[in-house]
């Protein structure tokens, strides 16, 4: 019988204090440090980013040498709302990441109470603690924030769980599963949804996240942000793909059939699924200390989680992967 996902804390760790469990995927540094190796022979499974990134394609020297302009955000936003289907009454901000969007959510509204469910991205949690909120994950407060598809579970939540005067609706691995967005929501007031353009694009390193919400929403989150924080480059590859719909629709395909082999792989060793997306797989072992550490043996760096001893969770290896993690498992 494979356990509950909201797993009781470890000995001495309170899950709602962001300090004992601000934990990520990454980190592969660290792992060659600990197990040696170069880093061309390392294939980094901890994330759920698209291994097979979108094809940036050509720059200009402009989108460098210049301060971005308003013709290269206008195109980036008006790409975002025909992608996502953005309702007329929302308005659309780029950000370097949707990780400087969640640090400045918390700003918005006076410090209450926030309900974040555990286990989830460590991020919102922090971001509201270090705004003087209290942070629980039962009950109703005075703001609500849901991942959909959650990390690491990929459980998806509806539009009830997003009632408080302040409900962020963390979109981040949505793409995959465009379907059950909630976007739809975004012009009801203090709703917000984040997109991330660093996982289902594969493109992490460019900095690129987006808040979509009413327009007093945006204008207090463009002030907070301030002038030119997307650069030249990520205004001009994130229109280009987000234009891209063929690209859009092949990646999915291969996602759900890399995610299906991945989980045919690790069943056969004894592993049982217990949910995730089809970029990510949250799986439960008998120890998954030592499934990490046999894996980084090889070479292979997977992500487990302080709050689990049996909780293990793989992104998709590469195409020129499958043959090092198959003979590793």
């Amino acid at each position: 019988m494979i356990p509950e996902l909201a797993v009781p804390p470890q000995a001495g760790q309170d899950l709602t204090d962001p300090r004992s469990r601000r934990d990520h995927g990454g980190g592969l540094d660290h792992a060659i440090r600990r197990f040696g190796g170069a880093r061309h022979e390392w294939i980094d499974l901890s994330t759920g980013i698209n291994p097979e990134p979108y094809p940036i394609g050509p720059l200009e020297t402009a989108d460098w040498a210049a301060l971005p302009d308003h013709g290269a955000f206008a195109e980036l936003t008006a790409a975002a709302r025909r992608f996502w289907g953005v309702p007329d009454g929302a308005e659309i901000l780029p950000a370097p990441g949707a990780s400087a969007l969640i640090a400045r959510i918390p700003a918005l509204v006076n410090p209450g109470e926030v309900h974040i469910s555990t286990p989830t991205y460590n991020e919102h949690a922090a971001a509201f603690s270090a705004h003087g909120w209290q942070v629980t994950d039962r009950g109703n407060g005075d703001a609500r924030v849901v991942v959909h598809p959650n990390n690491p579970d990929g459980h998806l939540w509806s539009p009830a769980d997003t009632d408080a005067r302040l409900s962020v609706i963390d979109e981040s691995f949505c793409d995959v599963t465009p379907d059950a967005t909630m976007i739809h929501l975004v012009e009801r007031p203090g709703t917000i949804v984040l997109k991330s353009f660093g996982k289902f694009w594969g493109l992490a390193g460019l900095r690129l996240g987006f808040a979509i919400a009413r327009p007093d929403i945006i204008a207090r989150l463009n002030d907070m942000t301030g002038p030119w924080a997307v650069s030249g480059p990520a205004l001009r590859i994130g229109a280009r793909a987000l234009n891209d719909l063929d690209w859009a629709r092949e990646t999915r395909q291969r996602l759900i059939r890399d995610a299906d082999r991945l989980d045919m792989a690790m069943t056969a060793r004894g592993a049982a699924l217990v949910g995730g997306t089809s970029l990510f797989r949250l799986y439960h072992v008998d120890k998954a200390a030592e499934w990490q550490e046999r894996l980084a043996q090889v070479r292979i760096w997977s992500r487990i989680f302080p709050y689990s001893d049996h909780f293990l969770r793989l992104g998709l290896p590469p195409a020129n992967g499958w043959q090092q993690l198959e003979s590793a498992l």
